[in-house]
């Protein structure tokens, strides 16, 4: 089991910049990747940006070139880098990390409000 705690949110306005951060505790031995999920008020959940243990990177396409992920193994942390936010990157944010054996973990939820 994997406990995911974010931190980091809140209300910016456009083009202005914010850092999530979020720790994973308990059986942080066993993660394979972790990474950035959004979802904006009456739409699914997406992915943002994963980042492999071994340091390789994925973005959606929206987020390439404005967001960076990075991670530290020895911390059991990930953090988003948010720059030249927009109006519509406003969302709930969720960390998530995945096992090496498939399994899902998901963080509580930080609330992203881009102002216009």
């Amino acid at each position: 089991q994997v406990q995911l705690v974010e931190s980091g949110g809140g209300l910016v306005q456009a083009g202005g910049s914010l850092r999530l951060s979020c720790t994973a505790s308990g059986s942080i031995f066993a993660l394979n990747y972790m990474g950035w999920y959004s979802q904006a008020p009456g739409k699914q959940r997406e992915l943002v940006a994963t980042i492999t243990s071994g340091g390789k990177t994925n973005y959606a396409g929206s987020v390439k070139g404005r967001f960076t992920i990075s991670g530290d193994n020895a911390k059991s942390t990930v953090a988003l880098q948010m720059d030249s936010l927009k109006p519509e990157d406003t969302a709930v944010y969720y960390c998530y990390a995945e096992s090496v054996f498939g399994t899902p973990s998901w963080g509580q939820g930080i609330q992203v409000t881009v102002s216009s």
